[in-house]
């Protein structure tokens, strides 16, 4: 072929040129970079603009022809060569070719991504800074299958789709290219010729960095070489996240626990939280705290669970490093650290996964299974081996390169039924006719054995709300394989009890004892959560019946009821010194009312149940075993209920006496577990919690022998007191 007075090698035909001119070639390294055609070495460049282009190969430069439109070529001698161009004001840009350099994903990469096993997929996929072929620049991987062309676009290329087609790596539908000098900062997207010859921008699905929204551009971030000085704290955090142990979960918005009002109203950044929000909770006596997904997310008001970048750290608060910052300190000072995951949906913002290669590809084409109707969401196609690769990974990398403690899913239920919150006609049932969702089933059975498979010391908590067995059962005898469920029934039961106005609730007794007989059948975490304070429902000190008073007692006891009960704890941010409104993502936390009575009391009391629960074996060894607890006295009509607690051998037990009505009862005799002394470690009607102070004068004498002794107490109204064994016969 002759263009320009150039007789051209046979690659350079006039088709590949006009699809380059046109971003429509599928290979493009088929035709840019070296060529070794009939014994001379050609190097073909696309520079949209350009004035000149030039090859400089060992300090001497080629002038290249311009062969068609913006495409330049010539025959230059053999050696490492860069590309020279002369732009038309003068100025001048020298670059590697990125045409010039192989395939950087290896073919175990390759074969492991085609059968969606690729544990690590974050090390193959994404925006990767590194060494290639000996020079500096940034690797680009990403999966589209039913696209036609993929170009990585960005500021270093104008946003231009034709500067840098990427080569597409055989049938598994993998996109790659090597851009050379690129590095931590740049902004880029992929732009994608689709099956239908649409153009579409993609923000990429494993970057691990993100503009500050409305921008919706990934940034390339380099996550390798973190100091990491939590060695000892990985060492033993098992025993952290055992069922024997203490656990008491703080769980925080981190946009909305504290912000800046000196500088315009901002939120606390990651590294100001490892200071501030680790101190808090650690002072309040918390041993994890719980984030709400920080996963990179586009709208405020989805609070993190619509994400758009399941790999990306949102930028609100910083880079990925500095949200590692928190997590190390969080870890020096003690304090594990879980993060809301969520695989169940995502949103249809265009730069996202939606229809990412122009069809459904990261979702089910049929809206009956793919789409969400209670959050306008698109549900993830679990069946697709891809997909399930992406999920399964992404928990992996939270684990592993933030060194998280556990993984709470987000509505675990939604995933498991078909017919979730759906009409009659609205749903595809599965391959036997029923409504349970075997690939999202196998989804979490997975998940849960690569994560604990990888290290057994992390938890993961499913929030699930219906009876569906086994949640936190092993895979291996049939279960899901979470290591704790939050227990929805023993929240929804004892919140709907204490909202009742006293005179009403002897005859709802049954409200708060009836959990107990599911409260061995998984391993339970009881949660207070966000959603218990927003949507109209009021703070927690809303929802308590009755005056000031009241309210502030009904409270206290409902806490001290929780923490004596069997189960591990979990509460939301606000919650623990009750404030007055419910919670708001636009604002922070009413910290003013944390220095008033009674709220302070509220407060100091949340922190005594926090040391009490640690301290106390009887409290927490056997949060998850029936033989840890005992009624010991059940008074509907007088809204009483008293149970006991016990640890291992040895350990002293404990008594909670609970008071739901507003009188004080004298004289209230229960039998106790042994006879002797004991002590009153906890009175949620104590002075310093803003009550009245009655009680026990700080200990008993139970009479009789073990297991038939009787104690005499002094009930407080709207209280619960805790009694801890100190000895004696």
């Amino acid at each position: 072929m002759s263009n320009h007075g150039v007789t051209l090698p046979r690659h350079l035909t006039k088709d590949a040129l006009d699809a380059l001119a046109m971003a429509r070639h599928a290979q493009p390294f088929d035709v840019l970079g070296p060529h070794d055609v009939d014994g001379a070495r050609w190097v073909t460049t696309l520079q949209p603009g350009a004035t000149r282009v030039m090859v400089e190969t060992d300090g001497s430069r080629t002038e290249l022809a311009r062969i068609d439109g913006d495409v330049f070529a010539a025959k230059v001698a053999d050696g490492a060569y860069r590309i020279v161009t002369i732009w038309p004001d003068g100025t001048e840009t020298v670059i590697h070719d990125p045409y010039a350099f192989g395939p950087v994903l290896t073919d175990l990469d390759r074969h492991l991504i085609g059968e969606g096993t690729h544990r690590e997929l974050w090390r193959a996929l994404g925006a990767h800074v590194r060494d290639h072929e000996g020079v500096a620049g940034t690797h680009f991987a990403v999966w589209a299958p039913n696209a036609r062309r993929v170009s990585v676009v960005g500021e270093f290329n104008a946003w231009d789709g034709r500067c840098h087609p990427m080569r597409q790596l055989g049938a598994m539908g993998v996109w790659e290219i090597f851009v050379p000098g690129l590095s931590e900062g740049e902004t880029y997207q992929y732009e994608i010729l689709d099956a239908e010859d649409a153009l579409r921008r993609k923000s990429d699905p494993l970057g691990f960095g993100s503009q500050h929204p409305p921008e919706q551009a990934s940034v390339v971030r380099n996550i390798d070489g973190y100091g990491w000085r939590d060695g000892d704290w990985m060492a033993a955090r098992a025993a952290r996240a055992d069922r024997s142990a203490p656990i008491s979960i703080y769980e925080v918005h981190l946009g909305s626990w504290r912000r800046r009002w000196d500088e315009g109203g901002r939120s606390l950044s990651y590294k100001e939280l490892a200071r501030d929000l680790v101190g808090y909770a650690v002072h309040m006596g918390f041993t994890h705290i719980e984030l709400m997904p920080i996963s990179e997310f586009p709208f405020d008001g989805s609070w993190g669970y619509q994400p758009v970048g399941l790999y990306a750290p949102t930028i609100r608060f910083g880079p990925p490093h500095e949200f590692r910052d928190l997590v190390d300190a969080a870890h020096d000072a003690g304090l594990g650290v879980i993060l809301d995951w969520v695989p169940g949906h995502f949103p249809s913002d265009e730069h996202g996964l939606v229809r990412f290669d122009g069809t459904a590809l990261y979702e089910h084409a049929d809206p009956r299974e793919g789409f969400h109707q209670d959050w306008n969401t698109l549900i993830p196609n679990y069946g697709r081996t891809e997909v399930r690769n992406y999920l399964v990974a992404n928990a992996l990398y939270w684990t592993q390169e933030y060194h998280l403690d556990g993984l709470r899913v987000d509505a675990v239920a939604s995933m498991l039924y078909r017919d979730y919150s759906r009409a009659a006609d609205a749903w595809v049932p599965n391959k036997d006719g029923g409504r349970e969702n075997y690939e999202a089933i196998a989804l979490l059975q997975e998940m849960n054995t690569v994560v604990y498979g990888a290290d057994a010391s992390v938890m993961t908590v499913a929030e699930e709300s219906t009876s569906f067995p086994g949640v936190s059962r092993p895979v291996h005898d049939g279960g899901l394989g979470f290591g704790y469920k939050w227990n929805m029934g023993w929240m929804n039961d004892t919140l709907r009890y204490i909202g009742l106005d006293p005179v009403h609730r002897s005859h709802d007794h049954h409200l708060m004892t009836f959990p107990i007989d599911w409260a061995f059948t998984e391993n339970f975490i009881l949660p207070i959560s966000h959603d218990e304070v927003v949507h109209g429902k009021g703070s927690m000190l809303d929802r308590m019946p009755g005056d000031a008073w009241q309210k502030f007692a009904n409270l206290r006891a409902y806490y001290g009821f929780m923490w004596a009960h069997p189960g591990k704890k979990l509460l939301f941010m606000g919650c623990e010194f009750a404030q007055p409104t419910e919670w708001s993502h636009d604002g922070e936390l009413d910290w003013s009312a944390a220095e008033r009575a009674p709220h302070a009391g509220v407060q100091h009391l949340v922190r005594d149940l926090n040391t009490l629960y640690r301290e106390t074996p009887a409290l927490h060894l056997r949060d998850c075993e029936a033989d840890g607890f005992r009624w010991l006295a059940n008074d509907p009509a007088q809204s009483i209920t008293a149970f006991a607690r016990f640890g291992a051998d040895g350990d002293a037990p404990v008594v909670a006496v609970c008071n739901f009505t507003p009188v004080e009862r004298t004289e209230f005799q229960i039998l106790v577990p042994k006879s002797g002394t004991w002590d009153e470690v906890l009175n949620t009607d104590a002075e310093i919690y803003g009550g009245a102070g009655r009680g026990n004068m700080g200990r008993v004498v139970a009479e009789g022998r073990d297991d038939d002794a009787t104690v005499a107490l002094t009930l407080p109204p709207l209280s619960v007191i805790v009694l801890r064994h100190a000895g004696g016969t």
